[in-house]
């Protein structure tokens, strides 16, 4: 989701070495403290941290919360909302909170705004897009409903418990967190969003949440809301002069939901617009005679990837899906399209988190034309294929281009179908609509093997829409999980992918750079690997 999470955007790609510097250009002009910036965004699907998986929910809601923790230069967390998170054994963790955050709304931030925040997401019936990240934290399993008949949740008696029994309030600024599993990576979990707090404001009875909370949502944040959300136009927010850590040094920003990037570009080019986050590929050829400075680029942890609907029986065959794979010549779409702006991927994580192997997508990735014809042949794959992407992430140019050469090196037609809006495509594919092969990228929610295989592609993984499942898969993930060093984690996590290569319920296509550009109104403009502006250190320029 996060990124973070699921990315709406065509993510612009790695660098050859990832030490590029966030930097932003236009440091001319003296800065405005009152000044409001806007920055584009895809209309997010939700705003509830429990149920926002994808990137343009993520930069509004970094926006309106502070996280426990966030990242340093090595990937390593450091304390933020919390004082100290501790652990002598990799299962009972010890969490502080520093004393002084406040929501929007003047409430006091306390050990309950956690808990009763994580015991909603959690909670099954809820149906939180990212309640797995909480299935680490002891009874999270007695809070789900299985589902016997298969006719539905509505159908699915209530689930044993109502909160996690792992979880324990100490004092008002301290709980406990313990796991059904020792898992030495956990302080580095609490950086993603499902981890924010929620204020007493936003239930209107215990567990649950009040029906138009989403349309306003109080955070514990360096801005708050500003009205409400104006779906498909903007969110705005403003200074939460409250707010106990380094102030924003901008009055407020809008965040401008956009449908199309091309759209956004010609905004910033006239400074109608001050900061696009993904320069479109149309527009890469002329950006930088375009912009100049303006044009900037930094590291980010992107993943971009097509997923076959493996319950479908067309899909179901392996073979059908590695010849699909070796129909696809990925450095020649990052030649043409990408203008060699982005890396071709053969592998299924990203090269900035430990244990990264390249290659390890081994002859499946290969461009062998001959082969993949022959294969998906014998394999009887279907007669046509389809593509469907959002419409609204710049992806149009690069499917066509992939269509092509399916059509070309397999023998069959292929075509791209566009949904409007990243979050009509999450819809339908939820529903498990027959929209083909499914349009996909990923940005990690915190730095970790585990956090790109145990989303995407464990059986019940948050972000699994594709119906994959392996329980050797799944086993490798859980040991990972518990072992006892990052070292022997990785170890298993390696062992995971290798399995990944074997089935191939996702084709590997490109790791991603950001790409951005701003306006000459604003300077200080930083897009961090998570693909989201720093809003607190964007300045507006007088």
């Amino acid at each position: 989701m996060q990124v973070r999470r699921l990315a709406a955007w065509t993510a612009l790609p790695l660098a050859a070495a990832l030490g590029l510097a966030a930097c932003g250009g236009g440091d001319s002009g003296e800065s405005n403290a009152n000044g409001v910036v806007s920055v584009q965004i895809g209309e997010p699907q939700h705003l509830i941290p429990t149920n926002s998986n994808e990137s343009s929910g993520n930069q509004v809601l970094s926006a309106l919360f502070t996280p426990l923790v966030k990242f340093d230069a090595q990937n390593k967390p450091y304390e933020v909302a919390a004082e100290s998170i501790t652990s002598t054994d990799n299962k009972v963790w010890t969490i502080k909170l520093k004393d002084g955050f406040t929501f929007h709304n003047g409430e006091k931030v306390t050990a309950d705004s956690y808990i009763n925040a994580w015991n909603y997401g959690a909670y099954g019936p809820n149906g939180q897009g990212n309640s797995y990240f909480f299935e680490k934290i002891a009874g999270y399993d007695d809070m789900q409903a299985e589902d016997p008949d298969g006719d539905g949740p509505q159908r699915a008696p209530e689930p044993k418990a109502k909160t996690l029994s792992g979880l324990k309030k100490v004092d008002d600024l301290t709980f406990t967190v313990t796991l059904s599993k020792p898992y030495s990576e956990f302080k580095a979990v609490l950086g993603y969003n499902a981890f924010y707090p929620l204020p007493q404001a936003a239930f209107s009875a215990p567990g649950v949440l009040k029906e138009d909370f989403e349309q306003a949502p109080i955070g514990n944040g360096p801005f708050k809301m500003k009205g409400t959300w104006q779906h498909d136009a903007k969110i705005e927010v403003e200074r939460y002069d409250a707010y106990p850590l380094d102030k924003p040094k901008i009055s407020g920003a809008e965040f401008r939901i956009y449908q199309q990037l091309t759209a956004a570009y010609a905004d910033v080019l006239s400074d109608n617009l001050d900061v696009i986050v993904t320069v479109p590929t149309e527009n890469l050829s002329t950006a930088e005679s375009d912009l100049g400075d303006r044009l900037q680029k930094s590291p980010n942890s992107s993943f971009q990837f097509i997923a076959f609907p493996t319950y479908q029986k067309e899909f179901s065959n392996p073979d059908v899906r590695k010849a699909v794979s070796m129909a696809i010549d990925r450095d020649e779409i990052v030649k043409s399209i990408f203008k060699d702006s982005q890396v071709s991927a053969r592998s299924f994580v990203s090269p900035v988190v430990a244990g990264y192997r390249d290659n390890t997508c081994g002859e499946a990735c290969e461009f062998d034309p001959a082969k993949a014809k022959a294969l998906y042949q014998a394999a009887g794959g279907p007669a046509q294929l389809k593509i469907t992407y959002n419409g609204d992430g710049g992806h149009k140019d690069w499917v066509d281009a992939t269509c092509n050469q399916i059509k070309a090196n397999l023998g069959i037609d292929c075509v791209g179908v566009a949904e409007p809006k990243f979050s009509d495509l999450l819809t339908k594919i939820k529903a498990k609509e027959p929209v083909g092969l499914i349009r996909m990228g990923w940005l990690m929610d915190y730095p970790s093997m585990e956090n790109y295989l145990g989303p995407i592609y464990s059986t019940n993984g948050s972000s699994n829409y594709y119906g994959y499942s392996n329980p050797e898969f799944d086993q490798l993930v859980a040991d990972g999980a518990a072992a006892a060093t990052p070292e022997e984690a990785i170890k298993k996590y390696q062992q995971a992918e290798e399995i990944l290569a074997k089935d191939m319920p996702v084709i590997p296509l490109r790791f991603g750079q950001n790409v951005f550009a701003h306006s000459t109104k604003v300077k200080n403009v930083e897009v961090d690997l998570f693909q989201v502006v720093d809003m607190t250190k964007i300045e507006a320029v007088s």
